[in-house]
């Protein structure tokens, strides 16, 4: 074997064991951090009704801008008000006592979970994401 030939084998062998290490380093890596998959932290929102919402917690995660959207239409050209799945009701159920919003900080109902999601909310562009005292209890609906 020619002197050169030796070289380039040696020089390819040592690219090769770089190569093995590099992709050893990165398989480690993506093993320690698979096994902190599952410890992502979740929202941390209040909840502050007691009672149960339309549908199980899973299925508002998924399905909530869907059943709004539904109740939007119906409200909006049939005249069809105070039903269960409305923004109002909504509203009413998950503002945080305090407050009185559902928005204003990731404690909040639906801030939090949109937050977390990185999803934009845009329901209250338009509506009021809090409950107004009244004389005669709590107002909803869109904002002024």
């Amino acid at each position: 074997m020619s002197a050169l030939a030796s070289q380039r084998s040696r020089s390819l062998a040592r690219t090769l064991r770089g190569l093995a290490v590099a992709l050893l380093a990165g398989l480690c890596t993506m093993a320690a951090s698979a096994g902190d998959a599952g410890s992502t932290p979740k929202p941390n929102i209040i909840i502050e009704s007691s009672e149960h919402c339309v549908a199980p917690p899973e299925q508002m995660r998924r399905e909530h801008p869907d059943m709004l959207r539904h109740q939007r239409d119906l409200t909006v050209h049939r005249g069809e008000r105070g039903r269960k799945v409305s923004l109002n009701a909504c509203v009413a159920c998950h503002a945080d006592r305090r407050t009185g919003s559902v928005i204003g900080s990731d404690r909040a109902f639906c801030q939090g979970c949109h937050s977390y999601a990185a999803v934009h909310i845009d329901c209250f562009d338009c509506h009021q994401a809090s409950v107004r005292p009244t004389g005669n209890g709590l107002a909803l609906g869109a904002a002024p």
